[in-house]
């Protein structure tokens, strides 16, 4: 009986192993670029802003419609029915009985006109420059808003790689601290060591196991919120990498770090030239203007040319014997129309000094902005040199610490301190390396020198 109850465990395991096998998927290996262009593709606020940019473009195609001439044909058929009753009528002093009678009659009409407007105030040409400005705007601002998924998406991305170096750090500690376990729990066994180095190595292992966990739990949030910003199933499994992120900062980049932070005038400079929402607050302010324009244009009088053509007939057939040609010109002003046009001007001036508002704070916002990315990369910069300096030290006083130990000339606790140093400066390493690269990437994206 034990040896069927111990066959069909077997058989139970290896069915499931089997069915593990057949339903686990291999990891997708997700590429920085692949994520941004998954990113483009289901970004929620990027679509909006684009679908945005398609209904201004369609204003402008109304606008171009008002320099054409407006044309519509027209038909129509009528029939009258016309009732009379009997009466009686004084003719030549005598009463004469008039019968009652019904006739009908219809009435076959049909026309073509066209009129064109010569001139309004220059209301149509200002409507025509507000829409085109207002369709330049939207586009840039679709523009700005995909270059604010782009680098979503690479400070997600920056960060899974961050805490997957983390993870590899933790790891590493944990395996060094277990060997050296394994060395004091022998030399406890042989009378060389005290047990109480043993258990004091042991509740170092214990701590790193409790860190190897907290790292591996941050890192699988990190990869759960990249999928999330992208639009991917954070139910499937990825693979996170791509050989194009350095791990390691060469001095090339750093002394190229040097020369931008050296240069805020010219770096203000071009990306008042280049980034989209500078470009766009300057578009809404011309949008404004052209709005004053119009709203001046109803004190102007309007032009129109206007011609036509119609037949008319009681009968189809005869439809072209009765025809009519019609043009010439009208003038129309409105005199006064009891301060409306008063009113708009007033409310596009309103609007003309918002956008002048609008673009002064958008000028500031690049210079801050501009400010604050030059400043975060000349610190990630030193903050990187002096964590590679000190990841150097650390190592060596642990190897000397290391050797001291096993040679008995060192106590556990110094081994443990100059331990715990090193994986803390291995630490600041990665940190320092992502954060420069995170740092150099925003001054790209605040500065707008990459298109995407």
């Amino acid at each position: 009986m034990k040896k069927l109850a111990v066959i069909a465990t077997l058989g139970i395991i290896f069915i499931s192993g089997l069915f593990g096998q057949e339903t686990k998927q291999p990891a997708k290996v997700l590429t920085l670029s692949r994520a941004i262009e998954v990113a483009l593709e289901q970004n929620v606020p990027l679509k909006q802003a684009e679908n945005n940019a398609q209904a201004a473009e369609s204003g402008v195609l109304t606008a171009y419609g008002t320099y054409l001439p407006s044309l519509s044909a027209s038909g129509s058929w009528t029939r009258q029915q016309t009732e009379r009753s009997a009466t009686t009528q004084l003719i030549g002093g005598q009463p004469i009985q008039l019968p009652a009678s019904s006739s009908t009659t219809s009435n076959f009409s049909t026309g073509i006109s066209a009129s064109y407007t010569v001139f309004d105030g220059f209301n149509r040409e200002a409507n025509f420059n507000r829409a085109m400005s207002t369709a330049s705007s939207a586009e840039l601002t679709a523009g700005w808003t995909r270059r604010g998924t782009v680098f979503q998406v690479q400070s997600a991305y920056l960060a899974v790689l961050r805490n997957e170096q983390l993870v590899k750090v933790t790891e590493e500690n944990l395996k060094r601290d277990q060997r050296q376990l394994e060395r004091i729990t022998e030399s406890n066994r042989v009378g060389a060591l005290s047990i109480g180095d043993v258990y004091r190595q042991q509740s170092v292992v214990a701590q790193d196991e409790l860190s190897l966990i907290s790292a591996q739990n941050t890192y699988d949030k990190s990869v759960a919120s990249l999928l999330a910003t992208v639009g991917l199933d954070v139910s499937e499994n990825y693979q996170i990498a791509d050989p194009s992120v350095p791990s390691e900062i060469s001095q090339a980049d750093l002394n190229a770090a040097d020369a931008k932070v050296n240069s805020f005038a010219d770096m203000r400079q071009r990306a008042l030239i280049l980034r989209p929402d500078y470009q766009s607050a300057t578009e809404n302010l011309s949008a404004a203007q052209s709005g004053v324009t119009a709203a001046w244009s109803g004190y102007v009088p309007s032009v129109r040319a206007f011609g036509g053509y119609s037949m008319s007939n009681t009968e189809l057939s005869r439809l072209s014997d009765s025809k009519g040609l019609q043009w010439g010109v009208s003038i129309s002003w409105n005199l006064f129309d009891r301060f409306q046009t008063n009113l708009n001007i007033q409310n596009a001036s309103i609007t003309e000094r918002n956008a002048e508002l609008n673009l002064l704070q958008a000028q500031r916002n690049v210079s801050i902005d501009v400010k604050n990315a030059l400043l975060d990369l000349g610190a990630a910069r030193k903050q990187y040199e002096v964590s590679v300096k000190g990841l150097q030290s650390a190592e060596q006083d642990r190897k000397v610490a290391e050797e001291k130990y096993n040679l008995g000339s060192g106590t556990l606790l110094d081994l443990l301190t100059a331990n715990a140093a090193y994986v803390n400066a291995q630490v600041n390493k990665v940190m320092a390396t992502y954060n420069y690269i995170t740092a150099n990437r925003n001054l790209d994206y605040v500065t707008g020198e990459k298109n995407y």
